[in-house]
């Protein structure tokens, strides 16, 4: 890893409010499916979601950039006011989250998959895990399943294609499903009986997961769980918001056009809500731009 990640600035400091909103970061659409477990685990948050999509998916960038764009966007949600930010993003998690959390003046909350609870409920002790390769490969995951595998075999696949056929809304297009078929194929062949869900991206293909394996597997989404452990760190932090927010829906931002995530969030979440364009410049991404002579 190259370069130096910048800190917050001075003037960005953490929100000591309980009326203030939590930040809700994913690298696309994913994340969209953490927002709704936080919705229904805790109503009266205002909450404040913003997609990378511009560059998505964070499955195919290298690891600094990964730990770039997670400290631009934490310190941008930061400087929103936001009292407590939710990493809802697999591979930005297992590559950025200790850092961030170094560096961040609030409470943080990261993502990772079910293991241990996968691990926990497979009778035929074979379980499947869709990820993105980057979630995989990473120290964070490794050490997960030395720490939670215990006697079951875990069959390890990389969902190439699937991230971007969510981040297009497609949960169910033949491609899709030949696409989907194709990696649970093998699990099945092994008398998987769980699959965990690696990357917060997936649970919205959960209809095609079942179109394809039946009752054969038990899916394992930490969404609720995600949920449930911000809402423990904001009563930790005397962060729980106890009055009915001012704010009816989420404020959604994009550093994209934002129309798939309205798209998606409209179909999906049944949330009719306007996407903001939101412009979060990092390092990596100044490094990239053309520059004019």
């Amino acid at each position: 890893m190259s370069g130096v990640v910048p800190s917050v600035k001075p003037n960005e400091r953490a929100a000591s409010d309980a009326s203030a909103p939590v930040g809700i970061f994913d690298s696309g659409l994913g994340g969209l499916s953490v927002l709704r477990a936080v919705r229904a685990t805790l109503p009266r948050e205002r909450l404040i979601y913003v997609a990378d999509s511009l560059h998505a998916p964070y499955g195919e960038r290298d690891d600094d950039f990964i730990v770039d764009r997670t400290m631009a966007i934490g310190a941008w949600l930061v400087g929103q006011g936001a009292k407590a930010l939710v990493v809802a993003c697999n591979t930005a998690t297992a590559q950025s989250i200790a850092l961030v959390r170094e560096r961040l003046p609030i409470p943080l909350v990261g993502v990772e998959p079910g293991v241990k609870p996968a691990a926990a409920i497979s009778a035929t002790r074979v379980v499947g895990v869709l990820a993105t390769a980057v979630t995989l490969r990473s120290a964070r995951f490794q050490s997960l399943l030395e720490r939670h595998a215990g006697d079951c075999r875990f069959i390890c696949q990389p969902g190439h294609g699937l991230v971007q056929a969510v981040e297009r809304c497609d949960t169910s297009s033949p491609a899709l499903m030949a696409l989907l078929e194709s990696y649970l194929t093998p699990m099945l062949d092994a008398n998987a009986d769980t699959l965990v869900l690696g990357c917060t991206h997936y649970p919205f293909l959960d209809r095609a997961i079942r179109d394809i394996a039946g009752e054969r597997l038990k899916i394992v989404d930490t969404s609720v769980a995600i949920a449930r452990q911000l809402e423990r760190l904001l009563d930790v932090h005397a962060l729980k918001n106890s009055a009915e927010p001012s704010d009816a829906l989420p404020r959604f931002c994009s550093t994209a056009d934002g129309e798939s995530q309205r798209q998606l969030a409209a179909s999906l979440l049944q949330l009719d809500a306007r996407v903001e364009h939101v412009d979060i410049p990092s390092r990596r991404t100044r490094l990239a731009e053309p520059h004019i002579v």
